[in-house]
């Protein structure tokens, strides 16, 4: 029997952000892409909306970061074989201390969401090696830049009301990850040396434990 797997990229990213990622011939992987949120729709509207492109019973539903949270929202519509989270958030409570500030002082408002269509052009001021490595990762897997989606996105990461994890969710986490630092993160796999990113840059342990953890739930 063939597991259909749901891959939900992370804020704005494109679901390339998954090529290196290859499981064994009884999984058969789903790219999910971003869509445009409507006017006034709220999470919980716009995860119903994705739900219409799974077209399996019962699948495998995994979201990195703010994708992490509309699988949740996702899952709660519809029956799934297992949830995974990646490099995310369980409940509002594993926000960092800042973003926390940010929505009580509503500061999503402010913020300069344009930034983001001047990324192309960052990485030829990057001051070193490895910061010009990030960006130009950024620059290829980045494909959402519309204004209107990442004021939306960031405003519903940032006030999303979950306070307890759903059940039998999976969490997989880095120690490294500067996002969602691992020291608010609940109980999780612990990936060393993970960053926000390691979804690209650890493939080999996801195409090596993602399968097992599908099985066992470990």
């Amino acid at each position: 029997m063939i597991t259909p797997v749901y891959l939900m990229p992370g804020m704005a990213a494109s679901p390339e952000i998954f090529e290196s990622w290859k499981f064994p011939e009884q999984y058969k992987i789903y790219l999910l892409r971003w869509e445009i949120p409507k006017t006034g729709e709220t999470i919980v509207q716009y995860a119903q909306r994705m739900t219409e492109h799974i077209a399996h019973e019962n699948p495998v539903l995994i979201g990195v970061s703010f994708g992490g949270v509309i699988v949740q929202e996702m899952a709660k519509l519809i029956p799934v074989k297992k949830l995974i989270i990646i490099s995310s958030v369980k409940t509002k409570f594993e926000l960092p201390r800042r973003m926390r500030l940010s929505r009580k002082f509503k500061l999503y408002n402010i913020i300069p969401v344009s930034l983001a269509k001047s990324m192309k052009s960052w990485s030829k001021y990057a001051p070193n090696k490895k910061i010009e490595y990030r960006l130009e990762l950024y620059k290829k897997y980045l494909s959402v830049d519309d204004p209107h989606y990442l004021k939306w996105a960031i405003r519903e990461l940032l006030c999303w009301e979950q306070n307890d994890a759903p059940e039998g969710i999976v969490h997989i986490h880095g120690d490294a990850d500067p996002v969602f630092p691992h020291k608010y993160i609940g109980e999780c796999v612990t990936i060393p040396s993970g960053t926000h990113i390691m979804v690209i840059t650890k493939w080999k342990w996801f195409n090596e434990n993602i399968p097992r953890i599908i099985e066992n739930n470990q």
